[in-house]
């Protein structure tokens, strides 16, 4: 039973459930960065330059190069047959430095925030506590004596 007690402390503790929000938030931030790559990203730059990019392939195999020629790049990834997909790639590539710069501003932002609130701590004074005072007072008397 203590090996479940101590479970159950580390997983209620308010890092954990921090831990956990933030992986449910990460998932669903994934989500939206995807489209946007997707969707609004790729589609514009596909429009410009006259590709899709999700049938960016190379076929790996005799048959899906003879498909590809003949039919298309989605015949070739409907068939089941191999192919290196670089277009897909570049994609993800894309989101993933979206996200990465998407975080870094976070993560400078939160640094920035951080640092303004240490600066205001360090600058504001500190008052000694009435405890403190009156043992003050109270050493001040004694050395007077």
């Amino acid at each position: 039973m203590k090996v479940i007690d101590e479970f159950k402390s580390f997983a209620l503790k308010g890092n954990m459930v921090d831990l956990a929000i933030g992986v449910i938030i990460g998932g669903a931030f994934g989500g939206v960065v995807n489209s946007l790559v997707k969707d609004v990203i790729m589609a514009p730059i596909g429009a410009l330059v006259k590709v899709d990019f999700s049938k960016l392939i190379i076929p790996l195999s005799d048959a899906g190069k003879e498909l590809l020629a003949q039919e298309g790049a989605g015949k070739v990834i409907a068939s089941g047959e191999p192919y290196f997909g670089y277009g897909n790639f570049l994609t993800v590539l894309i989101n993933f430095m979206i996200l990465a710069f998407v975080l870094f501003m976070v993560v400078k932002a939160f640094n920035k925030a951080k640092a303004k609130i240490a600066k205001a701590e360090a600058a504001a004074p500190t008052v000694p506590s009435a405890e403190v005072v009156l043992l003050t007072e109270i050493r001040d008397l004694l050395k007077k004596s």
